[in-house]
């Protein structure tokens, strides 16, 4: 296990690959659903839901593109 210069553990200081990212929303119930930003396909979230929305496909690609390389 690594020790950040503060002589922490990754445990005790946080994620090691922390990204910043926001709380996700709430999976809509049924439709009306919102489109992808991306694709324009239908995404789990409500048409309701403010922000940028994802169908599955994008939101996996996007994690892809941001994960941490270690």
């Amino acid at each position: 296990m690594s020790e950040d210069r503060n002589g922490r553990t990754e445990a005790e200081s946080g994620s090691y690959c922390e990204t910043g990212a926001a709380e996700t929303p709430e999976r809509a119930e049924g439709p009306p659903y919102a489109e992808c930003v991306l694709c324009r396909e239908p995404t789990e979230y409500a048409e309701s839901v403010k922000g940028i929305t994802l169908c599955p496909v994008c939101e996996w690609q996007e994690a892809q593109r941001s994960a941490c390389s270690g």
